[in-house]
Formats: structure tokens, sequence, C-alpha cells
């Protein structure tokens, strides 16, 4: 009977165990899916406001002072986001769903970091654009400091 009772308990326990993991795995990827989606809406304000600005420099659209310093600036403060709740680490590409980040991103922190600096200064250059050759000057190192990034830290789509 004792042997019975063992079982039972080794059972219950076990099944406990498994429960409990299964529902820290199931709350610890509902955060890490949410913070793979909240880096994607960064990365869409960041795109929506780039092409205010690449639009206006490539004459698609007329000048505007004011729509170009507010695209601006949205920009930078885009680009300027605390990265500790939207890139935490172990959400890289192929462990959450919809990631393209590589692991270099935690790997190489220093290089991360100064990618999205590169961003913010080039967006800051452009904050006080009064003129159409400002934005078409502030193209370039903006351009540059997205490609770079991409090419360093965002993974390939599967």
């Amino acid at each position: 009977m004792k042997s019975k009772t063992q079982q039972t308990l080794a059972l219950a326990v076990s099944a406990a165990i498994i429960a409990t993991a299964g529902f820290a795995a199931s709350h610890v990827s509902t955060s890490d899916s949410a913070a793979v989606n909240a880096r994607h809406a960064q990365m869409q304000l960041i795109a929506y406001n780039t092409g205010i600005l690449g639009n206006m420099a490539k004459g698609e659209v007329e000048f505007d002072a004011a729509m170009a310093q507010s695209a601006a600036k949205n920009l930078n403060a885009a680009a300027s986001l605390d990265r500790a709740t939207l890139w935490i680490e172990g959400t890289e590409q192929g462990a959450v769903d919809g990631s393209r980040a590589k692991a270099e991103i935690w790997t190489d922190a220093a290089g991360f970091d100064a990618k999205f600096k590169a961003l913010q200064d080039a967006s800051a250059a452009v904050m006080d654009a009064a003129d159409l050759d400002a934005v078409k000057a502030g193209m370039g190192p903006i351009g540059k400091a997205c490609g770079d990034c991409h090419d360093t830290f965002r993974g390939p789509k599967t």
C-alpha cells in the first residue's frame, strides 16, 4: 500500500511540476511575443517618419518645414526609446515567432547601442531643418544608420 501511495504522490508532484513549467513557459512566451510586437511598432514609427522625410527629399511631396521638423523629432524619439523593455535577451530570430533580431544584439550590445545612437544623431541633425536642402542632406546619414543596423543586427526573412 505504501508503494501505491508513493506512486500517487510522485505522479501528483510530477503533474504539478509539469503544469507549473507549462504555465511559466506560456507566460514567458506571451511577454516575449509582446516585446517583439512592441519593437516592431518602434520600427514602424521609425519607417513612417523616415518616409515622410524621404518623400520630401525626393520631391514626392511638397516640402513643409514644420512637418519635416515634426517627423525628425518623432524619428529621434522612436530611436531614443529605452531598449530594455523591447529588446529582451532570448527574443532573437528562431526563439520567438516574428522576430528577425540576431543574437548579436545581445552579444554585441555596445555595437547595437551605437547603431541606434547613429540614428538618434542623424535625426537630431534634421530636427531644425529650415529648408529642403537640409532634409536632403540629412537623409544620407539617416539611411546609412538604418541600413548599417539592419545589415548587422537583423536576420533574413524566413
